[in-house]
């Protein structure tokens, strides 16, 4: 008689989710491993985990952290917001703001949780602990009944009656449930409003009392063709009498000459590689990576003792040793059938050449003028005056907005018609969006492939093998599936990320909102909407059509589930607070592809990009936190809500510090957005407040209270209308310098209105006595394609000298840089490839 197979569902929730303590001790191990792993290499690599420190002169005022296994701990802790402001930038204050915020939110209410809710689960409903999560009342039966159709009974769920009397249930106790439900929502909303205010305070003084190249500069669109050249769109806003306009940059169609720059790079690193296959790799040191030179800065040194019709090789490269020099393999003739040998330096060298050639012609030429500009006014009042006006009559012509910083623009993207940004935006959004939806659908059938009936197909003795193991068995039954599922989850975000890069946007900071937007709506609605709504992945179909016939029931069914959920989302924010955070720290990532990326590397810019610091994505990281803040909130009143503050604390605690530490020390975040993340956040948290009071307003409907869940009904539109306010009043004020905030360049405690506002700055967050980090960023900086005027890349060649340093890192000393010809702008040495790794398109 052949056993039957029974087939799990890797996406369901209730997958081995029955007991808390298994999940404390898988994730205590993997977070002390990671974490005690972190504080082991911290000291002995410091390439990796001081990256920014070393390399980022932001970064030089802040304490040195010691090397002993804790002691970076108090010093990471004793590091001021004054610090984390002058040293990271709005950005990062911003994103770590949003962690503090959630440390006292759910402090506050898990004191409350525990000192009234608690009580009053334990007497009238039930009382979960970690060892005994389940409920008398029977949430698996609720489960199962949830999820099945046909199976709603008005008697069961909404008379709140047991199955085997007809006695009604005391229902007293959800009065409180009514009560909390306003307060938890007002409370969320002050923290909220209050955190916004902060925000905007020490964000109005922090750009109002700098003067930097961004902060004059407007985006100007829609040009019509009568105004495409510099001087009549100077003339044009003068007459406007915004102000004096200092210089204008006409966007033109540069794709040609952008092309030739990117082949030029490409032909450079290949002539690096031949030139380090044939000096041999005998010094395989790390190089420290110089400070990149950013689009629209000048070298006047470089242009006085160079020009661009020198040299391009500088010396010539002629060995003192006899050594086999590599070739490469060149296709010629009729459509390239023909090929031959050559050798590679020369080849390279000349390919050099003949693009140095065309690009110096090439930047000589006129190209075609596009309907985008940069305006660099004279003053910040008058950029904002004019981004805050209407310029002209006509619909979508003369749009001004805030310009992003020079090193923030993607070039590329400011010469694609207005139509074609548009169809590759609306393209890759409803891609995202079709993707998101049915994104489990595809991965559930790759990760049956692993289940144990497949294997019993395919590969019947393993299976047999796996039955007569327990352990093992249970492993690959429930665990690699899950695992599976997992990783793909984990890939989502990265493939948003390289999507986002493609939809045409002019800013890196636009760039990474948009994946924290995009992201997010993935983690929410697969992570929480897919598993409350549907129960699994499995019943996406059948439950979507049963709910679409009667529209009532999914809020029933949304109540219900998210009842039965409860550990399952508990273990979740446990998971992602003690067991998944410390890998964050480690930079685990990075850990794990560094011996591959070091096989891999073989010239001297190969080694250099080793030690360059990890990039900070903020949507990789803020769509998990406000999840995990919304389910805390959902679950705040309810008889595992004490257990779910407590983890979501925790998580917020862990998470603070983490991304403290990797924000200051360890990643470098380029991305320049003003602290532009706060409205998403403050959006999306009101998104979750009202999911927050439907789940409320159900559950209590599913224990025939329906008077105060018909109380709690108002509350939905009160955060409808007070996200609208929110957008009115405090939106822009996170978009725009108020002009009263503007200070004088002779006195920074007097405004432009002479006004002394010295006093209304938060204590401790005078202006620093040198410059910010935005002012030290764009210093030099212009607006300006740095195709059109970089200094074109040197040659960086090993010159193999031997040193014995620290760390194995080899000084600037001990490479050759040749000059190739130079211009009056770097585009130089590292923009190329810099640009590249940041996956900019």
């Amino acid at each position: 008689m052949v056993k039957k197979c029974t087939v799990q569902d890797p996406t369901d929730p209730n997958n081995g989710q029955k007991q808390i303590y298994v999940q404390l001790v898988l994730s205590l191990a993997l977070g002390l491993s990671a974490f005690l792993g972190f504080c082991f290499l911290r000291p002995r690599w410091k390439s990796l985990y001081a990256a920014r420190k070393r390399q980022a002169d932001a970064a030089a005022g802040l304490p040195e952290l010691p090397d002993s296994f804790f002691g970076w701990m108090p010093v990471l802790y004793k590091v001021t917001e004054q610090e984390v402001l002058a040293s990271a930038g709005l950005d990062a204050y911003v994103f770590l703001a949003f962690f503090k915020m959630s440390i006292r939110l759910f402090g506050t209410m898990f004191l409350i949780a525990c000192i009234i809710l608690a009580p009053i689960n334990y007497h009238f409903d039930y009382f979960p602990t970690p060892g005994n999560s389940d409920n008398p009342n029977g949430p698996n039966a609720i489960f199962e009944t949830l999820f099945t159709p046909d199976s709603w009974s008005y008697e069961q769920d909404i008379m709140g009656m047991r199955k085997d009397d007809k006695k009604p249930l005391d229902t007293s106790y959800l009065w409180a449930y009514l009560i909390f439900t306003y307060f938890f929502t007002a409370l969320a909303i002050f923290f909220m409003t209050t955190e916004t205010r902060k925000i905007i305070q020490i964000r109005q003084d922090y750009l109002g009392s700098q003067s930097t190249i961004t902060d004059r500069t407007i985006k100007l669109s829609g040009i019509p063709p009568e105004l495409r050249s510099e001087e009549d769109i100077q003339e044009f806003l003068e007459k406007l009498e915004i102000g004096k306009v200092e210089s204008v940059t006409l966007c033109r169609d540069w794709k040609k000459l952008d092309k030739m720059v990117e082949d030029r790079a490409y032909i450079l690193r290949r002539l690096e590689e031949a030139w380090a296959v044939h000096l041999g790799r005998s010094q395989t040191k790390t190089i420290r990576a110089p400070e990149p030179l950013a689009s629209g800065t000048t070298n006047d040194d470089e242009e006085t003792n160079n020009h661009e019709g020198d040299n391009l090789m500088g010396a010539s490269h002629v060995t003192a040793y006899e050594k086999p020099r590599p070739t490469t393999r060149i296709w010629y003739g009729f459509l390239n059938l023909q090929s031959r040998k050559v050798d590679a330096i020369d080849y390279y060298e000349e390919q050099l050449r003949k693009i140095d050639d065309k690009i110096v012609a090439g930047r000589k030429k006129e190209y075609t003028p596009t309907p985008l500009a940069f305006v660099t006014m004279d003053s910040i009042p008058a950029c904002q005056m004019a981004v805050q006006a209407l310029l002209d009559p006509s619909p979508m012509q003369l749009l001004a907005k805030l310009a992003p910083a020079p090193s923030d623009v993607v070039w590329q993207n400011t010469y694609l018609p207005r139509s074609r940004r548009m169809i590759r935006s609306w393209t890759i959004t409803a891609f995202i969006i079709l993707l998101t939806i049915f994104w489990l659908i595809p991965v559930v059938a790759l990760a049956g492939l692993v289940d144990l009936c497949s294997i019993q197909q395919v590969w019947p003795q393993l299976a047999n093998l796996l039955e007569r193991h327990d352990i093992a068995k249970a492993l690959v039954q429930t665990g690699l599936p899950t695992l599976v599922v997992s990783l793909l989850n984990i890939a989502v975000p990265f493939l948003y990320d390289y999507l986002a890069n493609y939809q045409g946007m002019i800013s890196q900071g636009d760039v990474e909102l948009s994946v924290i937007s995009k992201n997010f709506f993935f983690t929410f609605f697969n992570v929480f909407l897919v598993f409350t709504a549907f129960g699994t992945a499995s019943k996406f179909w059948p439950m979507l059509q049963e709910s679409l016939k009667d529209t009532t029931k999914i809020a029933y069914k949304l109540a219900g589930s998210v009842q039965a959920f409860a550990i399952f989302y508990v273990n979740f924010i446990l998971l992602q607070a003690v067991g998944l955070l410390p890998f964050r720290l480690l930079e685990f990532g990075s850990v794990a592809l560094y011996p591959i990326m070091r096989l891999g590397s073989k010239t001297p810019r190969d080694f250099a990009e080793l030690v360059e610091p990890p990039i900070f994505k903020y949507g990789f990281y803020l769509p998990t936190a406000i999840l995990i803040y919304i389910l805390c909130m959902v679950y705040s009143i309810q008889p595992a809500g004490y257990m779910v503050l407590f983890f979501g604390f925790i998580y917020f605690v862990f998470g603070y510090y983490t991304y403290k530490y990797q924000l200051l020390y360890a990643m470098d975040h380029p991305q320049h957005a003003t602290g532009g993340a706060w409205p998403m956040i403050c959006y999306r948290i009101m998104l979750g407040l009202g999911v927050f009071q439907v789940v409320m307003a159900g559950i209590i409907a599913l224990k025939s209270a329906l008077t105060p869940a018909a109380l709690v009904v108002p509350l939905i539109p009160f955060t409808i209308w007070y996200s609208y306010y929110f957008g009115r009043t405090y939106e822009p004020l996170m978009k725009f310098i108020a002009l009263r905030s503007i200070r004088r360049d002779s006195n920074v405690e007097i405004n432009i209105a002479d006004e002394y506002v010295g006093i209304n700055r938060p204590p401790g967050f005078a202006r620093r006595a040198s410059t910010t980090i935005d002012e030290h960023r764009e210093e030099g900086l212009k607006f300006i394609n740095p195709s059109l005027t970089g200094p074109l890349g040197k040659l960086w060649i090993d010159n193999g000298s031997d040193s014995n340093q620290s760390n194995g890192d080899v000084s600037e000393a001990d490479i050759t840089r040749e000059d190739s010809a130079t211009s009056s702008v770097s585009l130089g040495d590292t923009h190329i490839w810099r640009d590249n790794g940041d996956a900019n398109v």
